[in-house]
């Protein structure tokens, strides 16, 4: 059975197999592209499209169309659709859908084992929601990757056998990462990582809409283009060929036409530059930070310094980058790396599920059902990929001198390699005849690790309860263990009376019932490009 990897990216998503030869291929979409936009348009309530045609719907339908979507993993929200409750979960679950279907048309293999890719900087939550995203889509998720890890594994692949430390530098349609991966033969491992998921290409088309729609105004001052879903929804799909236009043009012209309103303006590279510094001027700060903490593990430079995702392509990307800190950045496959890597990272997967003991028969018998050479599928037996905490985890601790009345003791930190199993720590109750204790458990959300309650964020928590009295400071341990996929395990024990509470993170409110929702939701609909 093939395995695939799959690119669920903010703007545009991909798959991809490996083919015959050992290579990843990537799986064209039923239009011949290689990338699908990732916009879902909910024509009635049992039609939905995905891709390109949804994208030019848009226009017409603002109301019934959804972008952006994956800057809302993890999130406890709700879209209606004719009168149909969608989350992010299912909204993905049905890009997923269409690209697994379109990849099983074209490949003429069935589509079901699969890895998914994250940003790295993606938490516990944002994680298990594009997890269950490709539950909901009918699809047996072998893991998630981190994207940056992904773009490492096919560099790999093309890059040589010989030790190398490389920063992936990946700015996408909506989020950001910087990574630093070593490659060392049978290893990959995630030595740092840092980003921000709400940071992407889209900002900058964003910037460039705003420009648009000012000099709009300035030459028809009082008209009410402003207001119009459709107007504004023309200059966001401007905005994006103007962006990609400028990485090789000095300038480039638009036209905009709002009924007998008409105005020709011309875009210079550098007017979007100077109206974008800043976010690129955020990349550079997470991207020092990452530099930071690479030092601190013992990294003195860099190999190579990969650009990943379609945005790296600006010009001032890789002048700050030079400038800055002084690297000659290589632009690897911007579009196409990650799904490549993942299809690698699938096979890794599959192998090292079905064969763990690496039994030489079972190998061969593996590659003859992935379709794939015994060498290439020997080769996946022996690779070993580690990766890292993106963000700090810890325990809310009441402290009466703090200003919130409580602060976060993280005691999973930020970029620890995994698996973890951080030190016990004990705890102690806070007032007299006690009979009842709250483990809540809280993730760091800010840019940086902070003990402040509102730099972090709750993601879950278990209660001992039917204790006895207990005096003040009575002990409690709490342990903390996240394994390979990223899933957090947290045991706490009441150590005079031995009671205890064991629990995992998932995301918030995901039980089986609300899994099975989430796959009749998706399955009512008819999904075509």
């Amino acid at each position: 059975m093939a395995v695939f990897g799959i690119d669920l990216g903010t703007t545009y998503s991909c798959i991809a197999m490996v083919d015959d030869t050992g290579r990843p291929v990537i799986i064209k979409n039923l239009i011949g592209a290689d990338t699908t936009p990732s916009v879902v348009f909910f024509e009635t309530d049992t039609n939905v499209v995905v891709g390109q045609e949804a994208k030019n719907s848009a226009r017409l339908y603002p109301d019934q169309v959804v972008s952006l979507i994956k800057r809302r993993m993890g999130e406890d929200v709700e879209l209606d659709f004719h009168g149909e409750r969608h989350t992010p979960v299912t909204v993905s679950a049905l890009i997923l859908r269409e690209l697994a279907h379109a990849a099983g048309e074209v490949a003429h293999v069935p589509v079901e084992d699969v890895v998914i890719t994250v940003p790295a900087y993606f938490g516990l939550k944002e994680r298990e929601a594009t997890r269950a995203a490709g539950t909901a889509a009918g699809l047996t998720v072998l893991n998630v990757v981190p994207e940056p890890v992904a773009a490492a594994l096919h560099y790999e692949t093309i890059g040589g056998d010989r030790e190398r430390t490389i920063l992936v530098y990946d700015l996408g349609g909506g989020t950001f990462d910087t990574t630093v991966i070593r490659l060392s033969g049978q290893e990959i491992k995630v030595v740092c990582t840092d980003g921000d998921h709400h940071l992407g290409g889209a900002d900058w088309d964003d910037r460039i809409s705003a420009l648009l729609l000012r000099r709009f105004l300035e030459e028809h001052p009082g008209s009410a283009a402003e207001h119009d879903e459709e107007f504004l929804q023309e200059l966001a799909n401007g905005a994006e060929d103007v962006k990609r236009a400028l990485s090789s043009l000095e300038k480039r012209p638009f036209n905009m036409r709002f009924g007998s309103q008409t105005c020709r303006i011309e875009i210079a590279r550098d007017l979007f530059q100077s109206s974008t510094a800043d976010l690129l001027e955020r990349t550079a700060e997470i991207t020092g930070r990452t530099v930071d903490a690479a030092k601190a593990a013992g990294v003195t430079g860099f190999d190579a310094v990969l650009l990943v995702g379609g945005s790296t392509r600006m010009p001032a990307v890789q002048e700050m980058l030079r400038s800055r800190f002084g690297f000659a950045p290589l632009l690897h496959d911007p579009d196409l790396a990650v799904a490549k890597g993942a299809a690698l990272y699938a096979l890794i997967e599959s192998v090292r599920i079905s064969v763990p003991d690496r039994d030489e028969a079972r190998l061969a018998d593996a590659a003859a059902k992935a379709g794939v050479d015994t060498e290439t599928v020997r080769a996946a037996a022996v690779k070993k990929v580690t990766a890292v905490v993106p963000r700090a985890f810890g325990v809310k601790v009441l402290d009466e001198s703090s200003p919130d009345g409580y602060f976060v003791d993280h005691l999973l930190r930020a970029n620890t390699a995994l698996p973890a199993t951080p030190p016990v720590q004990t705890y102690g109750t806070s007032v007299a005849n006690q009979r009842a204790i709250a483990i809540e458990i809280w993730e760091q959300a800010g840019a940086v690790e902070s003990a402040r309650l509102p730099d972090n964020e709750k993601i879950g928590e278990g209660v001992i309860d039917r204790l006895p009295p207990l005096p003040v400071n009575s002990p409690i341990e709490v342990t903390f263990q996240m394994d390979e996929m990223g899933t957090l395990r947290v045991h706490a024990v009441e150590l005079r009376t031995g009671q205890e509470v064991a629990f995992e993170l998932n995301i918030t409110g995901l039980t089986p019932e609300k899994q099975q929702e989430n796959i009749t939701t998706v399955a009512k609909y008819h999904v075509s490009a």
